[in-house]
């Protein structure tokens, strides 16, 4: 007897379709047979279903048993592969009824005992099923908990094989599984604030301006000038994401089996802060099977490096496509993927060697040559692509001592929220939400200069020896700047505060 249900093969952050069919009754010794291309875990996964399937109260299959992953020619991987293939062997050896398994997507892996285990990517699948327009999908209970945010298909949880049975035979009732993220809750803490920053007025309206337009920014300081306090407090007035971009965050930590990484009771945007000695495929993604890095789970939040320079060159090189297009592609033997990595690039560096370049309270200690190698390690490609740099002065004891707090995290985050707004409805027959992203030809349209603002900014170019794409840049950066102040066009004073914030494109002396 022939049975089919629905599953999925997990590629990248992606599910592709694969049909699992079994076909009993078959000439020749008794034993199950299985194809489809399949990896070492899922090969396993026979020995697997047959301990399941006694130890659930079931029969082994007496005749030859086939099962097929089609299609053939897609290497299937994983163990999620494990209960699809139990249910189709007890519908094809009429232990099951083959009708209810049609209308479902099934995937989870199955423990000796018949108790079902989480799988990557179960937000995945729930998407698939619903891009398939199936009746729901059928996942272990943990797994079914992620992919419940996804709506418009039913998730049941299920935790034993018996209790799958039970279900598709209409002897068991299960409620579909009610998402957590019912409601997009403040994701801003309490342990992190921008009122504990003391001074740093400059830093702190640019680092406004960076969210605001989505811009990346680098900041240049000494130590203890306050980079990385300031910086970590960035999630704090991020708009809140829609539910569509959170989705897009889940799905990516779920295909990596970090979906309870993601807070439960909220909707936050990723902060992500790799440590130094992180390696190019640490941070791109890739691996024998190519899978996601640390550039895509930042993806719709924040990437953080501190200490710039400190990095491989081999691993900041690596960023220049992402930067770019917002997504980067990977290929390997086992093939080729594309992963979306669209984020708000934020780093720290010292300006010098020793740190104290330009600080008025210390003496710097390295030579111009040292200065220049130091600063050298951070490309001139590389350097364009950031909007912003600005420096980060040392803090003077006497605002570190002031009782007068500055303005919170909430206040600063309601200026962001408008601005974005305000992009939202510029942009809203485009792909990109930002003025960071946009593209060549929509920045000629809404970020005309006047005539005397022309020859400004053409100045500037000349004095800095600015490239192309940094012109650009600065028209992107004036025109988030006017956006908060809620000017339809680019006022000279906007463009000026842009300009300001390339000070790394100047001369060392």
């Amino acid at each position: 007897m022939l049975a089919s249900t629905h599953s999925g093969s997990l590629i990248g952050v992606c599910a592709t379709k694969v049909s699992v069919e079994a076909n009993s009754g078959e000439r020749g010794d008794p034993r199950v047979v299985l194809v489809g291309l399949p990896d070492a875990a899922v090969k396993e996964s026979l020995d697997r279903v047959h301990s399941s399937l006694s130890n659930s109260g079931f029969s082994l299959p007496r005749t030859r048993v086939t099962i097929n992953l089609a299609p053939a020619d897609l290497k299937k991987e994983g163990s999620s592969f494990d209960l699809p293939v139990a249910l189709c062997l007890l519908s094809s050896t009429k232990q099951l009824s083959p009708t209810p398994l049609e209308d479902f997507l099934i995937a989870g892996e199955l423990g000796l005992s018949g108790q079902i285990r989480p799988i990557r990517g179960g937000i995945s699948m729930a998407l698939l099923a619903k891009h398939q327009k199936l009746k729901g999908v059928i996942l272990p209970r943990e797994s079914a908990k992620e992919a419940s945010i996804v709506k418009g298909v039913d998730v049941f949880g299920v935790d034993s094989l018996a209790q799958a049975v039970d279900f598709l035979e209409g002897k068991v009732h299960l409620e579909p599984v009610l998402s957590s993220h019912q409601v997009l809750k403040d994701a801003v803490g309490l342990e992190h604030d921008f009122s504990d920053i003391k001074g740093q007025h400059n830093l702190r309206r640019a680092v406004e301006v960076a969210v605001s337009g989505g811009h990346n920014i680098l900041i240049s300081g000494p130590p203890g000038s306050g980079k990385s306090m300031i910086a970590k407090r960035i999630p704090t007035i991020l708009p809140k994401p829609s539910l569509d971009e959170f989705i897009e965050v889940a799905r990516i930590y779920s295909a990596v089996g970090q979906g309870g990484a993601l807070n439960a009771d909220s909707m936050a945007r990723p902060f992500r802060s790799p440590h130094h000695t992180i390696s190019d495929v640490g941070l791109i993604g890739g691996g024998t099977n190519p899978g996601p890095g640390e550039i895509s789970l930042a993806h719709n939040g924040v990437l953080y490096l501190d200490e710039l320079p400190e990095f491989k060159r081999s691993v900041l090189e690596v960023l220049r496509q992402p930067l770019e297009d917002g997504e980067v592609t990977i290929s390997r033997s086992a093939g080729k993927i594309t992963l979306p990595s669209q984020f708000m690039f934020v780093a720290s560096m010292n300006p010098c060697p020793c740190g104290f370049l330009g600080d008025s309270n210390n003496s710097c200690r390295c030579s111009i040559p040292q200065i220049q190698k130091y600063r050298g390690k951070i490309s001139g490609p590389l350097l364009d692509r950031i909007d912003i740099h600005i420096d980060a002065p040392a803090v003077d004891i006497a605002e570190i001592q002031d009782s007068e707090q500055g303005e919170s995290s909430k206040v600063i985050r309601q200026r962001v929220e408008q601005c974005r707004d305000i992009q939202s409805k510029r942009f809203l027959h485009e792909k990109f939400q930002t003025n960071a992203s946009m593209t060549d030809s929509m920045v000629e349209k809404v970020c005309s200069l006047s005539t005397e603002n022309q020859n400004i900014l053409l100045q500037a170019m000349k004095h800095l020896s600015l490239s192309v794409r940094a012109y650009t840049r600065i028209l992107k950066v004036s025109r988030t700047i006017a956006d908060l102040d809620g000017c339809k066009s680019i006022e000279r004073n906007h463009l000026l505060e842009a300009i300001q914030y390339r000070n790394l494109d100047r001369k060392i002396i």
